[in-house]
């Protein structure tokens, strides 16, 4: 069995590109079946906690892969973060 507290401290990270996404800061459990639905990441703060927030990132339990003594691995694709990859980069006008 493994208690919550031990889920907090294990970094969770992306399979598709090795990314650290960050910590557990929450579950969501379906309280008609007792079952864990997905893990909540914690957006931090953007400027020492002021000026807003970054969204959550809700992570469903059928998308985790692996749980190993420090790490959580997970399926997740952010589709911003990876388009931003696959653009090419503009070229300067000739002068």
């Amino acid at each position: 069995m493994v208690r919550i507290s031990e889920f907090q401290v294990k970094d969770v990270v992306s399979i598709s590109d090795g990314r650290k996404l960050g910590n557990i800061g929450d579950i969501e459990i379906n309280l008609d079946t007792g079952k864990i639905e997905a893990i909540v990441i914690g957006g931090g703060g953007k400027i020492l906690g002021f000026f807003g927030k970054d969204e959550d990132i809700v992570i469903p339990w059928s998308s985790i892969v692996k749980i190993g003594e420090d790490v959580i691995l997970v399926r997740y694709k952010e589709s911003h973060y990876i388009q931003g990859q696959l653009q090419e980069p503009k070229q300067a006008p000739d002068t």
